[in-house]
């Protein structure tokens, strides 16, 4: 069956690089160029969503609708968001409040646009049932064990569903579900590779958490334990959870 993706949304401003600089100091990203020859965006992307800038001559001053169409944006920390939103003059239609531990408020960029910020408390996010798109699941030896590793040494979001299932959460777009087996025997290959922004960074902040890395016959490895593709192919670590299931850190 096909199915449709939204993945993308059109900002077009008088100045739309300074629009998008504006987005990737709010939301902690990157911003990018694209061009191939034409005119280009200016690209933030927030999670596999892009935002796009661009300007047009029938588009030109402040948006005075912004209750038309507002750009809702999950965030990790609401508080810190809101903070920094403050801090680049953002002017608040909503502000930020707690409604029975979930987190709302909304704010307009510097062209007049609504954003509203939302964080979902877990109650809400396991009310709304387990990942509805396809997801990869593997064996832990315990649950309670493998949650605090997620949560604690990997930074990453943890939701106990009824079933006495786990969903860990690489983001909000990838979900990997993870269950207790007695007897569990770890697979003896890579079960979740984890992309991040900075490798050397993040195999240091793991080392200093406890986290052993893993080194392999047949690699070369540096000595933060790393193994560097080179030619365009992703430098890698390995290590393992406390069941012994074979992660990866690794850059793009």
């Amino acid at each position: 069956m096909a199915t449709a993706t939204i993945g993308s949304m059109l900002l077009s401003s008088d100045d739309p690089a300074r629009l998008a600089h504006w987005y990737a100091t709010a939301f902690e990203a990157k911003v990018e160029s694209t061009g191939d020859g034409g005119p280009g965006y200016d690209v933030v992307e927030l999670d596999g969503f892009y935002l796009m800038f661009d300007k047009r001559d029938d588009v030109s001053g402040p948006n005075r609708d912004g209750a038309r169409s507002i750009l809702n944006v999950e965030v990790d920390d609401p508080r810190a968001t809101a903070a920094r939103l403050d801090s680049l003059g953002a002017v608040w239609i909503s502000p930020l409040e707690e409604r029975d531990g979930n987190f709302l408020g909304t704010a307009t960029d510097p062209d007049g646009n609504w954003i509203q910020i939302v964080w979902l408390s877990d109650a809400e996010e396991i009310a709304m049932g387990p990942p509805a798109s396809t997801c990869s699941a593997y064996v832990v030896r315990d649950l309670d064990e493998a949650e605090r590793f997620y949560r604690d040494v990997l930074g990453m979001r943890v939701l106990r569903y009824p079933m006495g299932v786990a969903g860990v959460r690489g983001s909000r777009r990838t979900t990997v579900m993870v269950y207790p087996k007695d007897h569990h025997r770890p697979a003896t290959f890579t079960v979740l590779n984890i992309v991040v922004d900075d490798l050397a960074q993040t195999v240091d902040d793991l080392v200093g958490k406890g986290v052993e890395i893993l080194r392999y016959d047949g690699f070369e490895h540096d000595e933060r334990g790393i193994v560097r593709g080179g030619d365009g192919e992703s430098d890698i670590a390995w290590f393992t959870d406390p069941s012994g299931n074979i992660l990866s850190v690794l850059s793009v």
